[in-house]
């Protein structure tokens, strides 16, 4: 391949790994006045994929910026599928960050706060097993230190695999479920007992997220247990039996007004907009369809620029 200067392939990785290849080499002419073919680009982009892996695997630079960073560690875990020439794949997605605590917050005003940025954040990705997807995660735990420097939560949806791999590689953290999801469950249930539309739904919505919010397990369990007195149909029946099994698996997780008069996140949407935005916005193209290798590839790239050490490898590279 044509030998390409640190700048030109530092622009030009970037332009890839937010955008379409055609999209990248559009933009490369438009904004930076430099020429590139689309298959020059793709290649380009696969060749510097390794180079940012092995970075990001040896580096000490990525190490020491993570555990100088202010802040507690956030931990968040999840999954997004993307079409491969073998069908569609679960990407894993892992995502090390830190965040200053933020004002206390009552429940009824969780959705007013703004929480403060992250300070710095590691992020990973590939198409693999969930048994190396947790050595990997172990291996990042090894190198970056998360409870040197303060305390760690985990926040994630409610999917087994996730909090099997957090306990089994974290211990006893201190472990959230994504308030939205369990919102989202609260509000399910809510409609198929009292209709969409109608003010009996939105009252009964209204208490069951304040006893979510306030209470936790305990008073959302009972929130729940008064609403087989208006069961009717086998579909109720069932569905409220499930969503009771679910908030008991996760009893330990609906920590939501500690963590909120703490100043805490309680929702897993940083690594869920990663889901959106470093995995499906670049490589869930339409009509895409990607060979595992140069898709893994891919994520590779685009996890070290949705990381915050972007720059650190473009001083070393060479």
């Amino acid at each position: 391949m044509t030998d390409y200067t640190v700048g030109f392939r530092s622009l030009a990785t970037r332009a890839g790994a937010e955008g379409s290849f055609q999209k990248g080499k559009d933009n490369l002419l438009f904004y930076c006045g430099l020429n590139i073919g689309v298959t020059a680009l793709r290649k380009l982009c696969y060749a510097e994929a390794p180079k940012m892996a092995e970075f990001m695997k040896t580096s000490a630079e990525v190490t020491t910026k993570f555990i100088k960073a202010e802040g507690n560690v956030e931990i968040t875990i999840d999954a997004t599928k993307v079409n491969t020439m073998g069908g569609w794949r679960d990407v894993k997605l892992g995502i090390f960050s830190k965040r200053l605590l933020g004002e206390s917050a009552f429940p009824k005003d969780y959705g007013k706060r703004n929480l403060p940025e992250h300070t710095t954040r590691v992020a990973l990705a590939a198409i693999e097993k969930k048994d190396r997807f947790r050595n990997r995660l172990k291996e990042w735990r090894r190198r970056l230190r998360p409870g040197l420097t303060g305390d760690i939560s985990a926040l994630a949806d409610g999917a087994a695999w996730i909090w099997d791999i957090v306990r089994s590689e974290f211990g006893r953290v201190r472990e959230c479920l994504d308030v939205y999801h369990a919102l989202e469950h609260l509000s399910g249930i809510g409609k198929l007992f009292y209709g969409e539309e109608s003010s009996a739904y939105q009252k009964w919505y209204a208490s069951a997220k304040s006893d979510l919010l306030s209470g936790g397990y305990t008073l959302i369990e009972k929130r729940l247990a008064l609403l087989e007195g208006d069961v009717r149909t086998d579909r109720q029946r069932e569905s409220l039996r499930r969503l009771r099994g679910y908030f008991l698996d996760h009893s330990e997780r609906l920590n939501y007004c500690e963590r909120l008069l703490e100043g805490r996140a309680i929702g897993s949407g940083q690594v869920e907009g990663a889901c959106k935005s470093m995995v499906g916005k670049r490589l869930k193209q339409t009509g895409a369809r990607w060979k595992v290798r140069n898709l893994n590839r891919m994520l590779s790239l685009c996890a070290l620029r949705y990381s915050d050490v972007w720059e650190d490898y473009w001083r070393t590279a060479n």
